[in-house]
């Protein structure tokens, strides 16, 4: 079984209407060896945005990307085509920090008619977290907040995908024996389905097999 831990940055909405748009995603890969789990492999990638190409000094400010970063990045459906094939064709569970990363994934992916039948076995480490320490439903925890909790030291910058991305997969990491990960589908997210994407008639977890799908408009590399 694999651990994909990822985190994105997005374009800063200020005003209603403006739209969030993914322009980095970074993951960790957590594998179990001899009962001990770690840190094996890391993916970075930004993303270039579709809608709004411009990033607003807003954005550059939050998350330290400039516009350089994503003028000669790969579009959403190409970086998540790589992302994919990163993870390599082993059972795994996805997790992010919170509900947003996953909410803006799916949406994105909808739009961009990007595959999402790869999107499974999501997990939630902020709720996980919250119900290992038993805190209220209000309660739940910022990543800074939970690193220092757990007396884990902050790697990197914050507000960037990769450094995010592995600074959550240490708490996974420092929990593992204490979380209950959970198998799923998209479908049975009834908060984020208004749409039936695929259907199957039984659980499957092979993502070399929905590659093909991830750039429908261009012909699958050889």
């Amino acid at each position: 079984m694999t651990y994909i831990v990822y985190d994105l940055e997005m374009t800063v909405r200020r005003k209603k209407g403006q739209v969030a748009e993914i322009i980095e995603i970074g993951a960790a890969k957590v594998r179990v060896t001899d009962g001990v789990p770690g840190i094996v492999d890391s993916f970075q990638a930004f993303v270039k945005p579709v809608v709004v190409p411009q990033l607003s000094e807003d954005t550059v400010s939050f998350t330290g990307i400039r516009q350089e970063d994503v003028n000669g990045a790969e579009t959403l459906g190409q970086v998540v085509r790589r992302w994919v094939e990163w993870m390599g064709p082993e059972e795994y569970f996805l997790c992010a920090w919170g509900p947003d990363d996953h909410r803006q994934l799916v949406q994105e992916c909808r739009e961009q008619k990007i595959a999402t039948d790869w999107i499974l076995n999501h997990n939630n480490l902020q709720k996980m977290l919250s119900k290992t320490f038993k805190l209220e439903k209000h309660q739940q925890m910022g990543l800074k907040n939970a690193l220092e909790m757990l007396e884990i030291p902050f790697v990197g910058s914050h507000h960037r995908a990769l450094d995010d991305a592995m600074n959550t997969a240490q708490i996974l990491v420092k929990l593992f024996d204490k979380l209950q990960f959970r198998r799923n589908k998209l479908s049975d997210e009834t908060k984020l389905e208004s749409e039936i994407v695929y259907k199957t008639d039984h659980y499957e977890n092979l993502p070399f097999a929905s590659l093909a799908k991830l750039m429908p408009n261009k012909p699958s590399s050889p």
